[in-house]
């Protein structure tokens, strides 16, 4: 019975142990070969001192050793806490200290980036280097924590038992997410929590053993590490790869036979620019496409159709905190344009007014999820768990205990049929002459003016208005941007109390580390408050 992680990595390699697992670069390991570095490494990770619940930072680029690191922290009975690859020395203490992380993996060369912040973390007792060579400024007395290399470990005395004491209840995973203020918190994944997800996106995107999957997320992004949960669980192939410039992505979909893809309106608006070369290329494996991170606009939809026409097109909408709520069958995409969808499988889904009672068709409320993706809340961060974990509204009676749902400061309304449409932020609403305006509607008819690449809309505090509306935006490849010929375009679409009152033209837009647009570094551009 799998209710751990890594138990569907092991049912996979009793599946099939000579099938592709992960390929990395030039590196291909089969699941049997995955599976038994893992028990080796998790072997390693207890020899050195991992126990149930103890924290494990990974602070890896996209790799194989990225990969195994997760899977063997979770067989050593530890939970993984993934660390962004272009994290600072300052970012990476804070989550170090904020979680009380026990172990630390990387490479060399980022942990020499690390001397100066090290004696700062106090819970910190030992670092693994997977890099070879170069660890002689860790292996002195002048450091508190110990350091081993990564062979130091896989090469130990590999037959004494692997120690299991866990249960699917479990905290398996901590996953850093910035929020729109403040520093990062760590939302708290169980293992039955990440097994859901993985169980549920393969329902519903058809994945199955000869799937093959490109994964250019992070693992530090829920949907990103969604991917190589799904894969494992599946037995599919994992092709892993750090992020590429367009024509590369393009080249690994044909070379790979890749049958997946996720990605972030970025990437998607870098794919459909003539220089990626994705309409010359015939990709007949590609299955599906799905995004994250973001809608996507219409007009980059409707250029990715026609580019891929014979993939399908899922769109879907979630939040770390509850991991994924919705998705819009490909067959719905024409009749339901702008829509998000309707509740994944094995989920319930609720729009909410500030009175408490449910919304009725088209009227604006906060989506409220419920369902065994709902995360475990904030590490050590109770008063702002309750804000977003609270009791259902409406439970079924008889209940002892109210089981608790996420609400997710998301703004939607229900057509009458009950598919779900994205209005905007809650603490992201700009308020203009009265009016509340959602930044993704005014961004969506920036970019139909066919010269963006993307758009970024904030509120700005004006005396007169309450707040003036500022957009940011990036040209298309070839394209020149004239911000008053775009704010001209904005006037003949929508009120006037909508309209951007200036434009600014970027080269690119700030991203977090997952690839969505960074709001709060806009407004820092501008000195807003956050």
């Amino acid at each position: 019975m799998d209710y751990l992680i890594h138990h569907m990595l092991q049912s996979s390699a009793r599946r099939s142990p000579d099938k592709e697992a992960i390929v990395y670069r030039d590196q291909r390991l089969t699941y049997a070969d995955l599976a038994a570095k893992t028990a080796t490494l998790a072997r390693g990770l207890q020899n050195v001192g991992v126990e149930r619940h103890d924290r494990v930072g990974i602070y890896l680029e996209p790799s194989l050793d990225q990969a195994l690191s997760v899977l063997a922290t979770s067989q050593a009975n530890g939970v993984f806490v993934p660390i962004h690859h272009s994290q600072f020395p300052q970012q990476v203490a804070h989550i170090i200290n904020d979680c009380g992380m026990k172990g630390l993996v990387t490479t060399t060369s980022k942990a020499e980036t690390l001397l100066a912040v090290l004696d700062e973390c106090e819970t910190l007792e030992f670092v693994v280097l997977v890099s070879n060579g170069g660890a002689g400024r860790f292996s002195n007395d002048a450091l508190r924590v110990r350091c081993y290399r990564h062979e130091e470990l896989t090469e130990s005395d590999s037959r004494g038992c692997l120690l299991e004491n866990c249960i699917e209840k479990d905290l398996a995973a901590i996953l850093y997410t910035s929020g729109s203020t403040g520093k990062p918190k760590g939302v708290m994944l169980s293992h039955a929590n990440i097994m859901a997800g993985a169980t549920i996106v393969s329902n519903y995107l058809d994945i199955t053993a000869a799937d093959r999957t490109l994964a250019i997320l992070p693992f530090t992004f829920d949907a990103g590490l969604n991917q190589l949960m799904t894969s494992l669980q599946q037995g599919a192939t994992l092709v892993l790869r750090d992020w590429l410039f367009a024509k590369d992505i393009v080249r690994v979909l044909t070379t790979e036979k890749i049958t997946g893809l996720a990605g972030v309106p970025s990437l998607w608006s870098l794919l459909v620019q003539n220089s990626s070369g994705l309409t010359k290329t015939d990709l007949p494996d590609l299955r599906y496409i799905t995004n994250t991170g973001g809608a996507i606009p219409q007009n980059l939809l409707r250029q990715l159709r026609a580019a891929l026409p014979t993939t399908d097109v899922v769109l879907m909408y979630g939040l770390t905190e509850a991991f994924r709520s919705t998705y819009l069958p490909p067959c719905e995409l024409d009749c339901r344009r702008k829509s998000m969808g309707k509740a994944i499988p094995n989920t319930e889904i609720l729009v909410v007014n500030d009175d408490g009672q449910r919304c009725q068709p088209g009227e604006v409320g906060e989506l409220v999820h419920h369902g065994p993706t709902v995360s475990m809340g904030y590490w050590g961060n109770p008063e702002m768990t309750r804000k977003v974990l609270r009791p259902h509204p409406f439970p079924a009676p008889g209940l002892v205990e109210v089981p608790q749902v996420c609400y997710s400061g998301d703004l939607v309304k229900m057509d009458d049929d009950g598919f779900l449409y994205f209005v905007g932020r809650r603490d992201n609403q700009i308020k203009c002459s009265g009016f509340r305006v959602s930044p993704t509607e005014v961004e969506e008819v920036l970019c139909q003016s066919g010269k963006l690449q993307e758009a970024a809309v904030i509120g700005i505090a004006d005396d007169v208005l309450g707040q003036r509306i500022k957009a940011f935006v990036t040209p298309r490849e070839g394209a020149t941007v004239d911000g008053d010929e775009l704010l001209a375009f904005c006037s003949s679409a929508l009120p006037r109390h909508m309209v951007p009152k200036e434009v600014e033209v970027m080269t690119t837009l700030p991203k977090t580390s997952s690839g969505k647009t960074d709001y709060p570094a806009l407004r820092e551009l501008v000195q807003i408050p956050t």
